[in-house]
């Protein structure tokens, strides 16, 4: 069999990986500019291959892309992967279609733990290597050192010796510029597409074999219905015909091909016709899904099904069920939610969804609190209401014995911050596995510690260092349960009452803890208007108003200050709730509340 396979010269597949804001977007503009795909006058978006609102305000990409550029007569395909471990599902797909790997790292940050978990990945299949150090330019840059730091890595995961024979380049992605040294002077990318062209395997086919496309990604058009990603592992693509889908190697129905797609720069371009080796995507098989294989009907062969790691953490999803419901959004049923969490798993291998505990409630289990959150602000901007509950890991029995996601954590931090990191982390449960001094005033340290010790942890660690450190994690594994880690030891100010807050009741507040209102927001039972200096809950009347007589001075009451309120992100609300409360999320607010209004959370009566 092996002496029939042929290679396809003019083809290159290749995912580029690296950790997150390391530059793999801004790199694959720079290409997609430098190969020609763009008009000189064309108006294009910075980081252009991050199409979706979220990927550009926070900087990082979510869903895996591909492109297709030319150099010298070959297609280069570049599958774009998110960089970020909760959305490893994305990455263990982009793998299925590849031929090679182009490593990205940044130049003064080195390998994180991204680049562990996807190298690991890609050393398990066998794919060469093509390393790129970016950010050259950088001030603080460690060439030499992050050199070293990257082939400490492949050893420690286990590379041969062969896979540490590998070609390094040096790049500024910003000004689009690559160099075979780091003493060059780069003028253009050449050096990184000829580097690609010699070191990257052009993909192999039997051309004797029947079709076989492997489905690994999912999009949707309100043209042509659900349309299938993948490689053609053998045989041909084309428009019309008939193809037997296979589901974990069983037939599932006879399709035929209503279009077939190629790419090209950013555009899905219709074909008559795709040969093996080539990336493409399909449209007229509307029960595809990941991992399923388009196979010929004469001579239908399976290819095997992608594996994909499981949820380490899961979170309930229930209707809004406050008294300010309907007030924002426009979708707000059980129906419409259940809907749309089955829409994300037909794109998402990594999200799971089943019934939740109550009835309205969906627990939704997902690779981290990240994933989490980017769902739940995809379906507020989309006109959902939802009431999300405390985020939980999920445990499993190994021998009788309770165990729970272990992570990671690799912490880079100026030097004076050493010391509060690494208490937080141990009362946290953390482990300190290494410690390096990075010079420069900056030390990297290593901590294994529970999923659960990371909940709610992010926003302490940016408050604790200031902003200035950098906190990366990754899951490894699974630990006997690490016992009680202590959770939040406030309480809550709890409002009694529907009505607006005011200014005076605030103000009378504000000794007693940290206010999260302002004049003029709404109130009803049960929603948390603060966090009360000590442990216990109270109810508070914060609509409560001065009592007017004719005796005030005039000017009295100019003298009210209040200190701005504390307000939530997202992901800061997820983290900050306990087991009782719940977060509020409408397209326009996030407000926290407790689960059950009438108990007021067993709170004293105060103001």
């Amino acid at each position: 069999m092996a002496s029939n396979m042929q290679q396809r010269q003019d083809l290159r597949n290749l995912a580029i990986v690296a950790h997150v804001d390391h530059g793999k977007t801004t790199l694959v503009d720079a290409m997609l500019w430098q190969s020609g795909v763009f008009r000189e006058n064309e108006k294009v978006a910075e980081r252009v291959m991050d199409s979706l609102d979220l990927e550009r305000e926070k900087g990082i990409t979510i869903m895996a892309k591909n492109t297709a550029i030319t150099y010298n007569g070959v297609k280069l395909n570049v599958v774009d992967t998110p960089g970020h471990a909760d959305f490893g599902g994305e990455v263990e797909r982009t793998l299925n279609m590849v031929d090679g790997v182009m490593l990205l790292v940044d130049a003064s940050e080195g390998p994180l733990p991204q680049t562990r978990f996807v190298l690991s990945k890609s050393l398990e299949r066998k794919l060469p290597l093509v390393a790129v150090i970016n950010k050259i330019d950088r001030p603080d840059r460690r060439i030499k050192e992050v050199e070293n730091e990257l082939y400490d890595l492949l050893i420690d995961l286990g590379a041969e010796d062969d896979q540490l024979d590998f070609p390094i380049l040096y790049t500024n992605a910003k000004a689009g510029v690559a160099q075979n040294s780091p003493d060059e002077q780069g003028v253009d990318l050449q050096p990184l597409f000829e580097a690609i062209l010699a070191h990257i395997p052009p993909p192999s086919f039997d051309p004797e074999a029947p079709l076989q496309f492997l489905v690994t990604n999912l999009d949707y058009s309100d043209y042509v219905g659900r349309i299938a990603v993948g490689k053609i592992v053998g045989g041909r693509l084309r428009a019309g015909g008939q193809v037997l889908l296979l589901k974990k190697g069983q037939p599932a129905g006879r399709f035929g091909l209503s279009q077939v797609y190629t790419y090209r720069g950013l555009e899905r371009l219709a074909a008559d016709d795709i040969a093996a080796g080539d990336i493409a995507a399909v449209a007229g098989v509307d029960d595809a899904f990941i991992g399923d294989t388009l196979a010929d009907p004469e001579d239908p062969r399976a290819l095997p099904v992608i594996s994909v790691e499981e949820p380490t953490m899961s979170m309930e999803f229930s209707v809004n069920s406050s008294p300010l419901a309907g007030r924002e959004g426009s979708l707000l049923t059980s129906r419409q939610i259940k809907a749309r969490l089955e829409k994300e798993t037909l794109y998402n291998v990594s999200i799971r969804v089943e019934p939740g505990q109550a009835t309205d409630s969906f627990k939704v289990s997902a690779r981290g609190e990240l994933q989490l959150a980017v769902l739940v602000e995809t379906m507020r901007r989309e006109g959902f209401e939802l009431g999300l509950s405390k985020p939980r890991v999920i445990t499993q029995l190994i021998d009788g014995v309770v165990h729970e996601p272990l992570e990671l954590a690799v912490v880079d931090v100026p030097d004076e911050y050493v010391g509060v990191v690494t208490e937080k982390l141990s009362a946290r449960r953390g482990k300190m596995t290494r410690m390096q001094n990075n010079g420069q005033g900056r030390t990297r340290l290593e901590f294994e510690i529970p999923t659960r010790g990371l909940i709610g942890y992010r926003s302490q660690f940016l408050t604790d260092t200031r902003g200035a450190g950098i906190l990366t994690t990754l899951v490894i594994g699974h630990a006997p349960h690490a016992g009680e880690i202590a959770g939040r030891s406030n309480g809550s100010l709890v409002s009694d009452r529907m009505g607006k807050a005011v200014a005076y009741a605030i103000y009378h507040l504000q000794p007693r803890g940290s206010i999260f209102v302002e004049p003029g927001d709404p109130s009803y039972p049960g929603l948390i208007v603060g966090q009360n200096s000590r442990g216990e809950d109270i109810a508070v009347n914060i609509t409560k108003e001065k009592k007017l007589t004719n005796m005030r001075a005039s000017g009295a009451d100019e003298a009210l200050r209040l200190t701005p309120p504390r307000r939530f992100t997202l992901e800061q609300a997820m983290e900050y709730i306990d087991d009782d409360e719940l977060v509020e999320v409408t397209p326009k607010s996030i407000r926290l509340r407790k689960k059950d209004a009438q108990k007021l959370g067993g709170a004293r009566k105060k103001i």
